[in-house]
């Protein structure tokens, strides 16, 4: 049993990225296949695939680096609501992130979302993450 599976899935990001793997396999549910949903339309993943193989399913998720230096596109994927200390944000305090150039992920009572999206919409909500 996880205690915080959303950082679990941050973390194993993170990881693949550090050691720069291609793909990597997370345990699936519905806000994990939302924010990488997101992650891929924002650029920040090559491509993704649901699996549902077993009970709970799975998540590939295609990592992609810059072309001339071999870095990771994802400098930096940071939680902030935590489960002990939850962050919710207004729809006029959601924050930017290194002035535009990231994003935050937000789930809100219209779904998971970024920060901008989410201004646009006028909603607030829990802010999971930054990612830049």
């Amino acid at each position: 049993m996880n205690t915080d599976p959303i950082a679990d899935y941050l973390t194993r990001i993170r990881n693949a990225n550090a050691a720069n793997h291609r793909v990597v396999e997370i345990p699936a549910s519905n806000l994990k296949k939302e924010m990488t949903k997101i992650l891929f339309d924002q650029g920040y993943i090559l491509s993704y695939k649901f699996e549902d193989d077993t009970a709970q399913g799975t998540i590939k998720i295609a990592l992609k680096y810059d072309k001339l230096t071999k870095d990771p596109v994802i400098k930096k994927i940071q939680r902030i609501s935590k489960p002990g200390l939850r962050k919710y944000a207004g729809a006029n305090e959601l924050p930017r992130i290194l002035n535009g150039l990231g994003i935050a992920i937000v789930s809100t009572s219209h779904g998971v979302m970024t920060g901008k999206q989410a201004q646009a919409d006028k909603v607030g909500g829990e802010v999971l993450c930054y990612v830049y």
